[in-house]
């Protein structure tokens, strides 16, 4: 598919990550504007509850657009998902009959303030990327083998929605408990071994009910859409409490996403293959499609008072060993019912070669090899004031589909109260 032209100028320039081809969803304000849901085409937003009290979005009987997150149309299913995709690219596309009313609801990106796009029901991470699960085996463990499970199955862990915030929200380092190796007892203050996962989250828009369970196929239908996400670990917190139950404190502290939605129907046309697999999976993990993305993801890293951020590693979603459906559907196998908002992290997306790893842990090698930006400073771990950029776009012939920026800043740890 070449670019669709819209008659909204800045959506038509290749270098945007919002043309008419994407369609993105986020919850916005403005100064005048209380939080609504809007669609970002070019450097513009499209006013969803303005929209729909205008008459130009009418594809319900009862308003989608009268409260300040996605989950009511997610709610809807994939008819109302189509409908209203079809109903904004008609009224986006260049010729539309009614231009000038629908340009009295376009708000400048640059004049807007991003909310969370959505409810986040529940959290869940999955460990999926298979060079990431190595390469933290060798660092961990001194050796690059995966647990006995991991090739058959998608390992995951229930984590905090209350602590999925959206970018740009600042993030203090965690306080918690740790141990060193040569310590007969465990301290506690604030973690010294500050990291990211560079993730891909998706979006369940439709639910399961509780006891059944659903095919990877049903699985593909229920999800929304992709947002990047930031899963912030504390390494040192994990380190010292994984044992035996898996991550608690060290992960709890914070997840950003980043602010626009990107629908499954956007990225159809960049669908790719799940990896060659080394053992057959096992039948409920079956699905028809081609299960990942063509998706080009970056890191960047810059410290208080450097001019720039700096490029530390780019890789691709398609690196991954399990898709996202696939995660979902072993995720409801057991009969756990899913809700409409709950979010899947992808697990860390690392490609084979060390400028596609997608943590500082595996950069830097657990912090034996700290690795110089492009600015001079030198980075083992995150420190206060840093501020990590995660960005990520499927490339078409002529546009891109983007995500827009996934970004939060390190504050210092808050200071525990002494007795």
């Amino acid at each position: 598919m070449t670019l669709q032209t819209s008659w909204v100028a800045s959506a038509n320039s290749a270098e945007t990550d919002f043309p008419l081809n994407n369609l993105p969803y986020g919850v916005f304000s403005t100064e005048t504007l209380d939080p609504r849901c809007g669609v970002a085409i070019g450097d513009m937003i499209l006013d969803c509850r303005a929209a729909e009290d205008a008459g130009l979005i009418d594809i319900t009987s009862e308003p989608l657009f009268d409260v300040p997150f996605w989950n009511e149309v997610m709610e809807e299913g994939r008819a109302t998902w189509d409908a209203l995709r079809a109903r904004l690219t008609a009224i986006l596309t260049e010729g539309f009959s009614g231009e000038a009313l629908v340009t009295d609801l376009l708000v400048p990106r640059a004049d807007a303030q991003m909310h969370m796009p959505f409810l986040v029901a529940e959290y869940t991470d999955f460990y999926a990327g298979r060079q990431h699960a190595q390469n933290m085996g060798a660092i961990l463990r001194g050796s690059p083998s995966l647990p006995a499970n991991w090739l058959h199955i998608p390992i995951g862990y229930n984590g905090r929605a209350s602590s999925v915030v959206v970018s740009g929200t600042p993030i203090h380092r965690p306080n918690g408990q740790t141990k060193a190796p040569d310590a007969e007892m465990p301290g506690f203050g604030p973690s010294k071994r500050l990291d990211i996962e560079l993730e891909l989250g998706a979006i369940v828009g439709t639910g399961s009910d509780l006891g059944k369970p659903i095919t990877v196929d049903e699985a593909d239908d229920m999800i929304f859409g992709y947002v990047l996400l930031n899963d912030w670990s504390a390494r040192d917190i994990q380190g010292w409490e994984y044992q035996p139950l898996g991550p608690f404190q060290g992960k709890a502290f914070g997840t950003s996403i980043s602010p626009w939605i990107v629908t499954t129907a956007a990225l159809e046309q960049f669908r790719t293959p799940t990896p060659e697999r080394d053992f057959t999976l096992l039948p409920y993990l079956d699905g028809s499609k081609d299960g990942l993305y063509d998706i080009e993801l970056e890191v960047l890293i810059q410290p208080t008072g450097a001019p720039k951020a700096s490029s530390i590693a780019k890789t691709n979603y398609n690196h991954m060993y399990y898709s996202a459906a696939e995660q979902l559907a072993h995720h409801a196998s057991s009969g756990c019912a899913m809700t409409p908002g709950d979010l899947l992290g992808s697990g860390t997306i690392s490609g084979a070669d060390r400028s596609e790893f997608g943590s500082l842990m595996e950069l830097g090698n657990g912090g034996k090899e700290p690795f110089t930006l492009e600015t001079g400073e030198t980075r083992g771990f995150l420190e206060d004031g840093d501020t990590v950029t995660l960005r990520g776009a499927a490339k078409g012939d002529g546009y891109k589909i983007g995500f827009g920026d996934c970004v939060g800043t390190i504050l210092p740890a808050v200071t525990w109260p002494s007795k």
